[in-house]
């Protein structure tokens, strides 16, 4: 495999700064008769913060959603891609988080199975967004979720009009410029868990590559391995939050990145990530990088290099 180039910033925050500003700025609104607002204040405080991104980059946001899921994708073209939407509890404040940056349509979004820990945030970025694609998983009709928010969000899909795309192996997303998304899993009709049904994504953006594996454990990612699927990605946001149902060994060394992002919540109930897999991160000689830790991640690609911003602003 290529020597793969990677370097890492860190971007820190000091929120006290902003407080100052803030209060500063709402003195001045009340001095001078303005109408100015706490929430409009800090918005916009929030917007400045958040990275530029120049004309040739490709942004890759590992959001910080607490225990749950999120990434977003900016082309350098504009294009947008929403990977899940975290649980139901930070519905609104990821709808916030994408207006300050700007984002009025989401040309393609993946919801990559019905946990509502992936989707609980799904139906507020239906309503609130003009949408393009909606790829979702084929479930088996005996594991087909009766839960409210599976339900809602398919409600809310049907009331904007929308079709949903069943997400198959082998299917590509869109490949405009020099970028480009595949869909690797999931491969069977039928899995013993809903995790399974994931779907696993690929991007490539000019000479680097990102690989999205939603909760996919480790059958699906034989069954990626077993078909001969061009696994090999310089980046991979693990699969179950750092679980050891998901990042077998054969699998990461298919995929032989470096640098791993793991999305899970400070102090979850499940111990994610769990030390295990953290630890095959490391033997395989991967850069680790986790959003309970480190908050909403940002990986910037300009087709032939990737490096990391760490402690964005979390939703």
């Amino acid at each position: 495999m290529a020597a793969k180039r990677m370097r890492k910033s860190l971007h820190s925050r000091r929120p006290w700064i902003a407080i100052s500003i803030a209060l500063v700025l709402a003195f001045f609104g009340w001095y001078t008769g303005g109408k100015f607002s706490f929430d409009e204040i800090f918005s916009g405080i929030q917007q400045t913060s958040l990275p530029l991104q120049g004309e040739d980059e490709t942004f890759v946001y590992y959001l910080d959603v607490g225990q749950g899921d999120s990434e977003l994708i900016r082309l350098s073209n504009g294009t947008n891609i929403l990977i899940d939407a975290g649980t139901g509890s930070t519905s609104e404040a990821l709808s916030r988080y994408l207006k300050n940056l700007s984002i009025d349509k989401i040309e393609y979004v993946i919801a990559t199975h019905p946990h509502e820990d992936h989707i609980g945030g799904m139906k507020d970025i239906v309503e609130n967004f003009e949408i393009g694609s909606i790829y979702m998983p084929k479930v088996a009709d005996s594991q087909v979720p009766t839960s409210k928010v599976y339900e809602n969000l398919l409600g809310a899909i049907d009331e904007k009009g929308l079709g949903i795309t069943a997400a198959t192996a082998g299917t590509i997303i869109f490949e405009q410029d020099d970028a480009r998304m595949e869909i690797l899993a999931p491969n069977s009709e039928e899995y013993s868990d809903l995790n399974s049904y994931s779907i696993v994504t690929k991007l490539t953006v000019g000479e680097k590559t990102f690989l999205f594996t939603g909760d996919a454990e480790s059958d699906s990612e034989d069954e990626m391995i077993e078909l001969g699927y061009d696994l090999d990605a310089d980046v991979l946001k693990a699969g179950h939050h750092g679980s050891s149902t998901s990042s077998s060994l054969p699998f990461l060394q298919a995929v032989s990145p470096q640098a791993v992002i793991i999305s899970c919540g400070a102090g979850n109930d499940y111990g994610h990530p769990h030390k295990e897999v953290v630890d095959r991160f490391t033997e395989i000689g991967a850069a680790v990088y986790r959003t309970d830790l480190q908050g909403t991640i940002l990986a910037r690609c300009d087709g032939s290099s990737i490096t990391f911003e760490t402690d964005l602003p979390s939703v």
